[in-house]
């Protein structure tokens, strides 16, 4: 087992690198005692740390020139003296064995015994002394390497502490490393260096997370598509997981429910290939996003969840959509109740009323159908919620149209127009519309009465058809035709 293994977990949620195997007992050689005092102090580290520690400080002094027994010796005691909460000291001994980088150990052994020890500390770093012992460490790893223009090192480290920053939501200092990062990233034209795509990549993802938290949709969006179009590296899939998680929220909170869903899709696919946990948090808002959006999709069918369906810890979001999608309100109202943990994620804490909200509503349709008039308090009862949050409900639902009603507040009631008073209504409406037409018709556009017409007859001219002095004719005959007859006089 290599020196670091004793120390570093098989998942690290926060090293996107791959992990090589420390070869130190291969690579190391010299005098018998030195090696011996190594291992026996690494078989004192899980009884006695304290004693261990004094042990492999004095592995250093055995050695006339500094050399790789001495450089390994310092790392465990630094790893030791950090976990017992020895952080001056682990300072101290940390500023020591960078001095051995320069000329007592290869370039790239150093490069990654540096990056496993920052690894070790940042996983480890559980309270603010850590927290300020930890950005110590970077700072003095900043130090050294830049006089060794290990411009590789310089951007992990870089990037380590951007993250320290964002954890501790110092985002002025965060905004500026992250820019930081960014021009390291480009070449001298601005464009994107594509040896260091990754980089960018995390520093793109570093950014997305700050504006997410600080609510910035606007620079969110627009980060996020940028980050989007990036082809100059084949990122970490923990990174596209935080990227796509980051825009997943950000088209929730803009109600575009479709974008939501993949986005939300694409981060658990990616988590899970990282093997990072977040992976089941972000399933959960993948249940919670199908539920916000009406879908009967079970979002377990698909072949990347599916293994996750009966998981204990996804297991009440599980639940949740069942009762959603079969409008099962008591069941849903239980599930919740009894799984209050759910709203210790502030996201799903912050949307989970609008879905408790949508299936109250469908609650207070389905209830009051067979009805023409009921009491709020009787819903109310029946859905176990308040009278003002039943009248809420029902005035978004008659303005809605999905409720055809009026609420008299004083009596605590609603009452329903049937559907055959509703097409009474609408016929008496439509014929009276069509009465007023007729009549703007008849005054507007015939010749109705005319004046020529009028004054003729008053004259003694008679009405139409009919000649003074001459003869007649008269209409409506039993044959169908006209008599003659003979003026008068004649």
């Amino acid at each position: 087992m290599s020196d670091d293994d004793d120390f570093m977990q098989a998942s690290d949620e926060e090293n996107y690198d791959f992990e090589y195997e420390d070869e130190d007992e291969a690579e190391a050689g010299g005098d018998v005692d030195v090696e011996n005092k190594y291992y026996n102090a690494k078989q004192m580290k899980a009884e006695s740390p304290e004693d261990a520690i004094d042990e492999f400080l004095g592995v250093p002094a055995l050695e006339e020139e500094k050399g790789d027994w001495g450089f390994k010796g310092l790392k465990q005691a630094i790893k030791l003296e950090f976990k017992l909460g020895r952080y001056e000291k682990a300072v101290e001994h940390y500023t020591e064995l960078l001095t051995y980088v320069k000329s007592a150990v290869t370039r790239n052994y150093s490069e990654k015994s540096i990056n496993n020890m920052l690894d070790f500390i940042e996983k480890n770093a559980d309270d603010q002394a850590a927290n300020q012992c930890m950005e110590q460490f970077y700072s003095k790893t900043l130090d050294s390497f830049q006089a060794t223009n290990n411009e590789r090192l310089w951007l992990s480290t870089n990037t380590k502490l951007a993250r320290l920053w964002l954890a501790q939501k110092d985002y002025g200092r965060l905004t500026d490393k992250v820019r930081e990062l960014h021009k390291a990233c480009q070449l001298e034209d601005g464009t994107d260096d594509p040896s260091k795509g990754t980089y960018s990549m995390e520093a793109y993802a570093l950014e997305i997370q700050m504006y997410a938290e600080t609510r910035n949709n606007k620079r969110l969006k627009g980060l996020y598509q940028r980050a989007l179009k990036v082809r100059s590296a084949v990122p970490h899939p923990k990174i596209m997981g935080i990227i796509r998680e980051c825009g997943g929220k950000m088209h929730l909170s803009e109600e575009n429910w479709t974008e939501a869903q993949s986005d939300f899709f694409e981060s658990f696919r990616n988590y899970d290939e990282a093997g990072s946990l977040q992976r089941i948090q972000v399933l959960k808002y993948l249940v919670l996003t199908t539920m916000l959006m009406g879908s009967d999709i079970n979002p377990f069918d698909s072949q990347e969840t599916k293994p996750y369906k009966n998981d204990p810890r996804i297991a009440a979001m599980t639940e949740l959509v069942q009762a959603y999608q079969t409008d099962q309100i008591n069941q849903y109202e239980t599930i919740l109740q009894k799984n209050r943990d759910l709203l210790a994620d502030p996201f799903i804490a912050e949307n989970i009323d609008e879905v408790t909200r949508n299936m109250r509503t469908k609650a207070v349709v389905k209830l009051v159908a067979p009805y023409t008039r009921f009491r709020l308090d009787f819903i109310a009862k029946r859905l176990k919620i308040s009278i003002p949050e039943v009248q809420d409900i029902a005035g978004f639902l008659i303005m809605d149209g999905r409720l055809h009603g009026k609420i008299d507040q004083d009596a605590g009631t609603v009452e329903i127009e049937s559907g055959v008073d509703a097409e009474r209504m609408q016929a008496v409406a439509d014929w009276s519309g069509a009465v007023k037409a007729l009549a703007a018709f008849v005054l507007n556009e015939s010749e109705g009465f005319k004046a020529d017409d009028v004054g003729s007859s008053i004259g003694g001219g008679g009405p139409p058809g009919f000649t003074p002095g001459g003869e007649g004719i008269v209409r409506g005959s039993a044959g169908g035709r006209g008599q003659r007859r003979r003026g008068p006089g004649k």
